[in-house]
């Protein structure tokens, strides 16, 4: 049998009952088979000090350990002054760090992102897909995810309701497990014809 391929979830929000979080776990449960998404916390991340990052902090050290094993990555990421979120940024910083050893190299990654206002996010994740040029993650286009709205779309216990919604995180993760499949296969024929 073979092995599912991973997926790490990482939401830009440490608010316990954050919209975030909630798509993280609606992305959970409708991972396609063959494939699996685990989530990382990140609180307790502490803020970047390049004065600690050799040796990282434990909890930094664990993220990156993470980031490596996954197959791909799947950032849901609030809207905060028409951007990114702090403790998103810091926990990216981190996992970049130090120079020559980043996490990131490489990985396959999507993005989606909820919020009350009716834009679902789209500013920050056109920010993040700036910042993920520059660590060599390839970003999946398409679909994009962009979750307005949220309190139409959640239940008072986080779980997601609106099918139309559903379709669409089913959608974008399905789209990154083939794509993650896509570039491996690429990467395989590259090593292959290297060796000719």
């Amino acid at each position: 049998m073979n092995t599912p391929l991973t997926i790490l979830g990482i939401a830009g929000s440490l608010r316990k009952a954050s919209y975030n979080q909630a798509a993280l776990r609606a992305a959970q449960e409708l991972t396609p088979e063959g494939a699996k998404t685990e989530i990382f916390d990140l609180d307790g991340i502490p803020p970047f000090n390049q004065d600690q990052e050799n040796p990282a902090p434990a909890a930094v050290a664990q993220f990156k350990a993470r980031i490596r094993a996954a197959d791909a990555i799947l950032i849901a990421t609030p809207e905060y002054n028409y951007s990114i979120p702090g403790v998103l940024k810091n926990a990216i910083d981190w996992a970049s760090r130090p120079y020559g050893d980043s996490a990131w190299e490489g990985k396959p990654a999507a993005i989606l992102g909820a919020s009350p206002a009716a834009n679902g996010t789209a500013r920050a994740q056109y920010h993040l897909r700036q910042v993920f040029v520059y660590l060599n993650i390839h970003t999946l286009n398409k679909p994009e995810v962009m979750i307005g709205n949220v309190h139409q779309l959640f239940d008072q216990a986080g779980n997601l309701t609106d099918e139309k919604t559903k379709k669409n995180i089913r959608e974008l993760v399905e789209s990154l497990v083939k794509y993650t499949h896509q570039l491996e296969r690429g990467r395989t024929a590259a090593g292959a014809e290297a060796l000719r």
